[in-house]
């Protein structure tokens, strides 16, 4: 659950990130002031953007076909059965 968390929490602060590194390699002295009247909103909605994007693809790739029932491992005749769906 802390994977999935963090990994959502990285694709929110993408957008935040990019606009650092894009202001970090641009030729402006006033970092501080392009963050107070820079495009916070837009940035906000694209990480929001990404977030529902991200959920939706983890719901949809990740997903486990729940019908199957599991087998736990055992020992059947000396010899070790790895646990399995059936």
């Amino acid at each position: 659950m802390l994977r999935v968390f963090l990994a959502q929490l990285f694709l929110f602060l993408l957008p935040f990130l990019g606009y650092g590194l894009f202001l970090w390699l641009s030729a402006h002295r006033k970092q501080a002031d392009m963050w107070t009247k820079g495009p916070l909103a837009w940035l906000t909605l694209a990480g929001l953007s990404l977030v529902i994007a991200g959920m939706v693809i983890m719901a949809t790739v990740g997903r486990s076909d729940v019908e199957k029932s599991y087998r736990p491992s055992e020992i059947r005749d000396g010899v070790f059965v790895p646990g399995r769906f059936e």
